[in-house]
C-alpha cells in the first residue's frame, strides 16, 4: 500500500555520500521535507532534474522545506552522479532498499541496458509535513511526467499562505 495524504509517512532512512546517515524521523523542518526518489545514475533525464532541483535548493530552504534525493544507486554510483552531475549542495542518498521503495509505493523496473543496474525504483517525490505526515505525492512508472519544481515552489508559496490542507484520500 502506498502512503496517502494526511496519514504518517512510511519508515525511510539510507547512507548519504557526505558520510551521515539521513532518517525521516530526525527531519526536523520548519514546514516540509521534499524526498525526490530518482532512478539513478543511468538516467538522464533524472540529471537535469536533479540538476534544476540543486539550482532550487535556496528557493525551497527559504520556504522552510529540508531536501533530499535518494535512489537505489550504490555508493559509487552516487558519487559519479554528485560529480558529473554537479550537484554540490544536494543531500543525495544511496542504497536505497526495495522493500523501502515499494513501501513507498514506487513503481519498480528491470534494466534493460547495459548501463541500467539490474533493478531500480522509477521516480517519485513526496512532500511531508513537519508532523510526518504525507502531504503531497507523485509516483510516475517511467522518467517522465515529474511535477516541475519551479512551479512546485509556487505551490508551497500557495499552501503556506491559504493554509491549504493536505488533500486526497484512496478509496
Amino acid at each position: 500500500m502506498r502512503p496517502t495524504p494526511k496519514h504518517k509517512a512510511p519508515e525511510l532512512q539510507f547512507p548519504l555520500i557526505d558520510g551521515n546517515e539521513w532518517n525521516l524521523k530526525k527531519e526536523r523542518p520548519e514546514h516540509f521535507t521534499l524526498i525526490v526518489f530518482y532512478r539513478g545514475l543511468h538516467c538522464p533525464v533524472c540529471k537535469k532534474y536533479l540538476q534544476q532541483l540543486e539550482e532550487l535548493l535556496p528557493d525551497f530552504d527559504k520556504r522552510g522545506v529540508n531536501v533530499v534525493a535518494v535512489s537505489m544507486d550504490t555508493e559509487k554510483r552516487a558519487r559519479l552522479s554528485r560529480k558529473d552531475w554537479e550537484l554540490k549542495n544536494l543531500a543525495l542518498g544511496f542504497n536505497l532498499d526495495a522493500e523501502t521503495a515499494k513501501s513507498w509505493g514506487l513503481y519498480m523496473s528491470k534494466g534493460i541496458k547495459d548501463a541500467e543496474p539490474d533493478e531500480f525504483s522509477e521516480p517519485g517525490l513526496f512532500l511531508i509535513d513537519n508532523q510526518s505526515e504525507v502531504y503531497y505525492s507523485s509516483i510516475t512508472s517511467n522518467p517522465w511526467g515529474r511535477p516541475y519544481l519551479p512551479s512546485f515552489l509556487e505551490a508551497i508559496d500557495f499552501i503556506l499562505d491559504k493554509k491549504y490542507p493536505a488533500r486526497g484520500e484512496l478509496v
